[in-house]
């Protein structure tokens, strides 16, 4: 067998794009493509002094053929993983030991399932991901390193990660599933009557307004509208004051009208005629089965325009393209109402203090328990007219 390489890269530039695509494949969400994750660094949104230094680990069989990829960064912080660690901060703290810098496998500043070890076909991934968290552990060694962390993880890389040693923590996201619907009617019919009534009720209050939402992707996209995202974007994070959560620069928004990147974006543009001139706008990240909804924003408080531009037009958007599922993002109860359905998540762990370690795998299990039961009994109160549809798989 040729022999087996490894380095690490603090830019993923330091990774040709075409080997980086190639091994992650077509089926991977777009939040690994190699543009992607470019457009963070490149744009200062992903960053040292951001508190994220990319550190990806690579495997090379001659020196030249890529065979495995983990994308990873040293956090110097814990915000924009939605994930929240602060209980193992505060154990850290407790016992003397220093939390940060931590390792994290994940999208940058993007709460979405997918994370895993991508290795090429001609590879034992099994066999490589051991290797590659053995390589992991021993930087983690080499530079007092407490802990690996990733989130969001691939449900078929899971079971690898964990015969490796991995601990699991599960959390909980919300989904919407087509679940075989094919209009917005379908989707109305799930619902017992008084929530269709207030679903149309709400999307009514819009129309009223003079409001129409045109979903706007790939060439249709223009500096122009990309730059009023962005400036959405920010004025909606600044609502929140220091809580806001503003990760992305502007040029960040400036790239996604690269081809590369805007196949993958839909813009949900609310205007009165003129899309160069929205009220309100969310954006959104698609492949050929998925609908993730990331940012929002509006100009004016008009009643449940929020609902109508986040939830309401990207699911009727997602079920006219055949797409099988919506991720509506991190937080908000009232996702819940409009046929989010609460969704278990796995985030994997490794932990380099033998007593932090011993006290959190003690912890874990009865800690996920009562998770599943939360994720159950959320579940079990929503306003379907059945019962909602099962997407523990």
């Amino acid at each position: 067998m040729a022999s087996l390489s490894a380095r690490w890269h603090r830019s993923i530039s330091e990774i040709p794009e075409e080997q980086w695509d190639q091994l992650l494949g077509d089926q991977i969400c777009p939040f690994y493509r190699w543009t992607w994750l470019l457009a963070l660094e490149r744009s200062g949104s992903v960053a040292p002094d951001q508190g994220w230094q990319p550190l990806h680990l690579s495997l090379w069989r001659d020196d030249d053929q890529l065979v495995a990829v983990a994308p990873l960064y040293l956090k110097g912080h814990s915000y924009g993983e939605f994930v929240f660690d602060q209980s193992f901060a505060r154990l850290a703290g407790d016992l003397g030991l220093r939390y940060y810098p931590k390792l994290i496998g994940m999208s940058p500043v993007s709460p979405v399932q997918g994370y895993r070890f991508h290795v090429a076909s001609s590879e034992d991934p099994q066999e490589l991901t051991t290797v590659m968290l053995g390589l992991i552990d021993d930087f983690a060694a080499r530079h007092g390193i407490l802990s690996c962390n990733f989130l969001y993880v691939d449900p078929a890389w899971q079971p690898l990660a964990q015969a490796a040693g991995c601990a699991s923590w599960l959390n909980q996201q919300s989904l919407w599933s087509s679940d075989g619907q094919q209009t917005f009617n379908d989707y109305l019919a799930g619902f017992n009557a008084n929530q269709r009534r207030n679903i149309k009720r709400e999307r009514k209050a819009v129309r009223a307004a003079g409001l129409t939402v045109t979903p706007i992707t790939g060439d249709a996209l223009t500096p122009v509208l990309v730059s009023r995202m962005h400036d959405f974007y920010a004025q909606h994070c600044a609502r929140w004051g220091p809580w806001g959560s503003k990760y992305l620069d502007a040029s960040f928004f400036d790239r996604l009208c690269d081809p590369s990147l805007a196949e993958h974006v839909v813009l949900f543009n609310a205007h009165r005629g003129d899309l160069n001139e929205p009220v309100a706008m969310s954006l959104c990240v698609k492949d050929a089965q998925h609908l993730w909804g990331r940012y929002w924003g509006s100009d004016e408080e008009i009643d449940c325009l929020h609902f109508e531009v986040c939830y309401y037009a990207p699911i009727e958007w997602a079920l006219q393209q055949g797409l099988v599922s919506f991720d509506p993002g991190a937080g908000g109860s009232h996702k819940r109402r409009r046929g989010f359905v609460a969704t278990a998540r796995t985030s994997l762990h490794r932990w380099y203090d033998p007593q932090m370690d011993t006290l959190i795998r003690a912890w874990l299990p009865r800690a996920n328990a009562l998770m599943q039961e939360e994720i159950e009994a959320i579940n079990a109160d929503l306003p379907f007219r059945a019962q909602p549809p099962d997407l523990g798989r």
